[in-house]
This record gives structure tokens, C-alpha cells and sequence, in this order.
């Protein structure tokens, strides 16, 4: 057994977690260089990091020397439930490959541990992208949805009142880790400083659950893949009144990071007819003209021309809208009511502009028209004769 590890179980019998210095203090005890230890405590055998400062050396210690764990008060049992989080998606034909698909596809394909960054405005594919990339690979999936709310007992586990039992229950984070499934952490950035604990799982090192003791080690071909609005330096125009700023050292932790636009006119196209198919409501045309629409909204709107934006999201609203009513003006105009009134009257305009179907007479208001001229007509003969 190392000396090091030695000294520390002599000095502290109760303890598993320890300080870089009480580390230190103890190579020096037994006449070693306290850097040289630490070095190899912390990389060689890679020594879980608690928190910032702080190991668990207990996977250095011999079993029969490692405290005597308890149940929390109050706990008549512990132990590890599952659920299903962990899943291949399905395969969805709505899906047109685009983007930065190819890349994620490489990256999973790899079977590296590659912790990914993906930023883009929202509705433009990025959660999709991801899901349908893991579906295409028969990869395991788990997606966990961040919010103000989330700590660490949302995504390492915490314990539960299951039928009239407390038990420890596991995050998506920890049965992600064992399945060596692809971890997705939506809208990473609309966390706190609550998501910190996931700094060792962004290193692909092994994971201390703190409440119970076990360290996790991650399964190979886990993997993880965040999504986010920004880049984690907050919403400068505040679009994205949610968005916080994301501490530096956390982002650091992803290799990459992929910029996610929208996609092109013609795979857009492409998208759009998908989706007319899968809600039968096919219409060519109105198809290419919500497109074309989209495309001129979305240059006014990186020309700092108007404040919004129509998603490729959005066109799939419509399109889903335009199956119900039946009619393209009032699919238009439910589904952009979430804007404000001065940007919904002028996307409205736009397309106005565009479809020569809208305000044009539909055919029975051209029958009336036709009644209503033969009847003048007709008056106009009568009054003739009686001239």
C-alpha cells in the first residue's frame, strides 16, 4: 500500500476525502516529496475530485481498513433504483440530416470521450439533431432538461420515498455513466452554479456519489453533449432572459463547440413537405412560399432590420396549423400571435405580399359576385324596356 495513503488512514481512521494539503503534509511525514504525491495520487491513479481542493482516495485503501458507512437517520434501506431514462430514440421520417449532424455523428461514431458544446437560436435543430444522430446509431440516449432549478440531486441522485421506504435513487447523469450511453444536457445554460458537480463527469473521470459513497466509473462510449442558446456568456440583446453566464472553468471542459444555423432554402423545403406529409395536408406551393417567407425574415433580422425571428420550429407549427384550419392566412396568423403586435401585423404583411391567394375571393364569394352581376343585369334590362 502506498505510504502516502498510509499515513493518512493512520492520521485520519474515519476519513475517505482529503485535502491536497493534508496530502502534501503527509508525503512529508514519511519522507516524501509532497508534490511528487500529490501528482501521483491525483493523476496517476486519478483520485475522484470531491469539490475543488478535495479527493477520495477510498479506491487507494484496502477494504477492511475504509469506514463503516451508515444509512442516513431515518432510512430504513438503501438502494440504487432504476428507471428508463436511459433509451434508444426511435427513428423519426421527419428528419432531414443537416447542419452540424455529420459532425455529431462522427464524434459518437468515434467512441471517444469528446464532451460537445452546441449553440444556436432556438427552433433550429439542435436537441433533434442529437436525438436522431443516437437513433441512427442504435447509440443509448439520456436527455436531461436544465433549469434554474437543477442541482445535484436532480442529475447525480438523492434519495426517495418509495413505498414507504427511503431509498437512493440515481440521476440521468450516473445511469448515463454506467450505461456508456450519450448524455444530452439541454439548455445547459439556463442552469446555476448548482451544475458545478458535473465538472468530473465533463473530465470522463470517475464519479463519488457523496450520499452513498459508490464511485462510478464511466462505461466506455459515454459520452456527453450539451445544447444552448449561447455560449454561456449570457443573452446580450435579451432574447434569452433565462440564459446565465456559465463559469469559464466549466466551459472549458468541452472540446468543441458547433455553431447551429438554420438550415438552407432547398433543405428547409425539404423539412416543411416532411412534415405537410406526416399531417396530410400537402400544398406544395404554400410550402416553398413559407420558406421563401422564413428565409427574407431571417435576413432583415441578422441585418438588425426587426428584433424576431421565424424558427424552421415555427414553420413545422404552421404547417401543423395550416392541417387543422385549412386555410394559410389563419395558420399564419395564430402562429405568429406570440409576437408582439407590430411584428406580428408586419411578418403577416410579408407574406401577404407573397401569396396572391390571400385576400383574393375564394369561389363561393365569386358565385355571390356572379349572382349579384346577373341581377344588375337583369335590372338594367328591366329598366331599358320600361324606357
Amino acid at each position: 500500500m502506498n505510504k502516502v495513503i498510509e499515513q493518512l488512514m493512520t492520521k485520519f481512521p474515519k476519513k475517505t476525502e482529503f485535502t491536497a494539503k493534508m496530502i502534501k503534509e503527509a508525503a512529508i511525514a514519511v519522507g516524501e516529496n509532497p508534490r511528487s504525491a500529490y501528482v501521483n495520487i491525483r493523476y496517476t491513479h486519478n483520485a475522484p475530485t470531491v469539490r475543488r481542493g478535495v479527493y477520495n482516495l477510498e479506491s487507494m485503501m484496502p477494504k477492511s481498513a475504509l469506514p463503516k458507512k451508515s444509512a442516513p437517520a431515518m432510512v430504513k434501506g438503501v438502494e440504487s433504483v432504476s428507471n428508463d431514462e436511459v433509451f434508444v430514440p426511435n427513428y423519426d421520417p421527419t428528419f432531414v440530416p443537416w447542419g452540424n449532424f455529420t459532425e455529431i455523428v462522427k464524434v459518437l461514431k468515434s467512441g471517444m470521450f469528446y464532451p460537445t458544446f452546441v449553440s444556436g437560436l432556438s427552433g433550429n435543430g439542435k436537441t433533434f439533431q442529437i436525438e436522431q444522430a443516437c437513433a441512427k446509431l442504435n447509440r443509448e440516449y439520456v436527455r436531461v432538461q436544465i433549469s434554474p432549478e437543477t442541482d445535484e440531486d436532480d442529475l447525480i441522485g438523492g434519495f426517495r420515498l418509495i413505498k414507504g421506504e427511503t431509498v437512493f435513487q440515481k440521476g440521468p447523469v450516473i445511469k448515463a455513466m454506467e450505461a456508456g450511453a450519450v448524455l444530452m444536457i439541454d439548455e445547459i445554460d439556463r442552469g446555476t452554479n448548482k451544475i458545478m458537480c458535473l465538472q468530473g463527469v465533463l473530465e470522463g473521470k470517475p464519479v463519488l456519489i457523496k450520499k452513498t459513497g459508490e464511485v462510478v466509473e464511466p462505461k466506455d462510449g459515454f459520452n456527453v453533449i450539451a445544447t444552448a442558446n449561447t455560449k454561456g456568456k449570457g443573452s446580450e440583446d435579451g432574447r434569452y432572459s433565462g440564459a446565465t453566464i456559465i463559469d469559464d472553468a466549466f466551459l472549458e471542459r468541452f472540446t468543441i463547440t458547433l455553431e447551429q444555423t438554420f438550415p438552407t432554402m432547398a433543405t428547409e423545403e425539404k423539412i416543411v413537405m416532411k412534415h405537410m406529409q406526416k399531417f396530410e395536408a400537402i400544398d406544395e406551393e404554400f410550402g416553398k412560399l413559407l420558406v421563401g417567407w422564413a428565409d427574407a425574415i431571417r435576413k432583415t433580422f441578422y441585418d438588425e432590420g426587426i428584433d424576431e425571428v421565424i424558427s424552421t420550429r415555427r414553420l413545422c407549427h404552421i404547417v401543423q396549423t395550416f392541417s387543422i384550419f385549412g386555410k394559410r392566412d389563419k395558420a399564419i396568423a395564430l402562429c405568429v400571435n406570440r409576437f408582439d403586435d407590430d411584428t406580428k401585423e408586419a411578418f403577416i404583411d410579408l407574406y401577404e405580399k407573397v401569396d396572391a391567394t390571400i385576400n383574393a375571393p375564394s369561389e363561393e364569394e365569386l358565385d355571390e359576385e356572379e349572382l349579384l352581376l346577373r341581377s344588375a343585369m337583369i335590372a338594367d334590362e328591366d329598366n331599358w324596356e320600361d324606357e
